[in-house]
């Protein structure tokens, strides 16, 4: 499903009536339709129906007085509640609101918040249609403080479009927002209620179709992955085929006190269907790597006096490497200077597609430059901690816009990115953007970023794209999460919870096949 931001939409709006001639008062009616049409199925009867409509003074306003005209005819009670001088409502809001109050709706004015706090609390239904998506800068004053009686009121919610109080963009909650239980959004979601924090505050998502040309739609670059997009991209599993149809991946990963990372990733690779798994450790710990792995081949790397990979192992990663059909690098590695070392010369001298994680990331941080002059296809996996890193930066400016610091990383390292946390952005560096809805609070635990970076791994090597491997992992990832949660519980999921849960997963997605 495609998702806009709001200049998108507001550009929408503007050429579905100059290019194609449908008056936006007619764009007006429908999303207003739509509301009532939600509002119809949480109410069930409707005649008698206490409803209240918190309404601005914009389009978004606009919308509510249509649902309200609706709701009336339908015989419910509804009260409108002005937060703004009626002179201050223009265009096609306007002309609704003159359409209601000639219909003698119930229109009250309100100037503090103490008024409304009874209505609302007895109130069946409400209606938020204070802001859209065009609200700029913090939620203040009367307004405030109404969005707070909304959210203490305990009775349902609908938002229009979007739930007043976030951005429309980047998700933040301008310092509150009314938290909705349906989100009536029209045309396409917007971006700032499918990511989070403003996901939390949209409740269900009903996407209505308010006539805007689907064509205008093309240009749009962000998209919100389902499992039958994901299923579509999954490599095949033809019934002749060998181990060796479905690849091999080469992890290089592990240093002393790390070993677990490396047999995750290596576990995952083989859990999503890879052919074969090779991990590549420092050589002291390849025997316990060997007795805790048993389908997961290992080779040991030469490594440094603290037992982490040195910069002696390069060929022998090489080399294993040249033999794989795509290469993991990174978890668990360690930060070791000489490690750092070793991981610049892989990276500038690898010729294979790759995932880097972890501490491949860590020291890349140091370095970027090696990755402009590789000639391998890389996917990169950082948290927000290690994206900071990478950029720059510091962890509340990435995840105050976490599309657009994956969309920044993906163009300047030319690379696909993975921005892990709620609502997974992967970037590419055309611009394209894929968000992932599967996951769960229980992922929240030490070692499943090892296990993802496996996963894309693992598909990587049975030959689909990069692109496609990174959406597959993080949806199948995500999913298995959701499964092991099922069977587990949040508190006290691990890691290895959710690699046992990812055949659950890929079962899932191939019946869609």
């Amino acid at each position: 499903m495609k998702v806009a931001t709001a200049k998108q939409m507001h550009d929408f709006d503007r050429r579905a009536a100059e290019e194609f001639g449908i008056p936006s008062i007619v764009l007006m009616e429908n999303a207003g339709r739509h509301v009532f049409e939600s509002a119809c199925d949480i109410l069930g009867r409707v005649f008698g129906k206490r409803v209240i409509v918190v309404a601005g003074s914009g389009n978004n306003g606009g919308d509510g007085f249509v649902a309200a005209r609706h709701l009336r005819d339908a015989g419910a009670q509804v009260i409108v509640l002005l937060l703004a001088h009626s002179e201050k409502i223009k265009g096609d809001a306007k002309t609704n609101f003159e359409i209601l109050r000639n219909t003698g709706a119930d229109i009250r004015q309100i100037s503090e918040a103490s008024a409304v706090v009874s209505l609302l609390a007895q109130a069946d239904l409400i209606i938020d249609a204070i802001f859209g998506t065009g609200i700029k800068g913090e939620v203040t004053g009367v307004t405030k403080e109404i969005i707070k009686a909304i959210n203490d009121s305990g009775r349902p919610v609908i938002a229009v479009d979007i739930p007043s109080g976030v951005d429309a963009d980047t998700g933040r909650v301008l310092g509150i927002c009314a938290k909705a239980d349906v989100t009536v959004t029209f045309a396409l979601p917007k971006l700032g209620i499918v990511i989070y924090p403003g996901a939390e505050y949209a409740g269900r998502l009903v996407v209505g179709d308010i006539g805007i040309p689907k064509q205008l739609y093309d240009e749009v670059c962000i998209e919100l992955t389902d499992a039958q997009d994901i299923a579509a991209k999954l490599p095949a599993r033809p019934p002749n085929a060998h181990k060796g149809t479905f690849g091999t991946v080469v992890v290089i990963a592990g240093s002393a006190g790390l070993t677990g990372a490396a047999a995750m990733a290596g576990e995952s690779a083989l859990r999503v269907g890879a052919g074969l798994a090779v991990v590549g450790v420092p050589k002291s710990l390849q025997d316990v790597m060997a007795v805790k792995l048993t389908e997961v081949m290992t080779s040991g790397l030469p490594e440094t006096l603290e037992r982490s990979i040195s910069t002696q192992a390069l060929d022998a990663a090489l080399e294993l490497a040249d033999k794989a059909t795509a290469v993991v690098l990174g978890c668990g590695l360690g930060t070791h200077p000489e490690t750092c070392k070793f991981v610049h010369a892989f990276v500038k001298a690898l010729k294979k597609r790759a995932v880097i994680d972890a501490d491949g990331l860590n020291a890349l941080s140091k370095n970027t430059s090696v990755l402009e002059s590789s000639h391998a296809e890389f996917i990169l996996t950082p948290h927000p901690g290690e994206m900071a890193r990478l950029l720059g930066t510091d962890i509340a400016s990435i995840q105050s816009d976490r599309v657009g610091a994956a969309q920044t990383a993906a163009q300047h390292f030319q690379s696909i990115v993975v921005l892990k946390g709620a609502r997974t952005v992967i970037a590419h560096p055309d611009g394209r953007v894929l968000i992932n809805p599967t996951g769960t609070s229980g992922l929240a635990t030490g070692g499943t970023g090892d296990v993802l970076a496996g996963a894309i791994g693992g598909l990587l090597a049975q030959g689909i794209s990069p692109w496609d491997a990174a959406a597959c992992g993080v949806y199948v990832h995500g999913r298995a999460g959701e499964i092991a949660e099922r069977d587990v519980g949040s508190p006290g999921m691990l890691a290895g919870d959710v690699i046992r849960a990812l055949p659950a997963s890929l079962r899932e997605l191939y019946a869609l096949k």
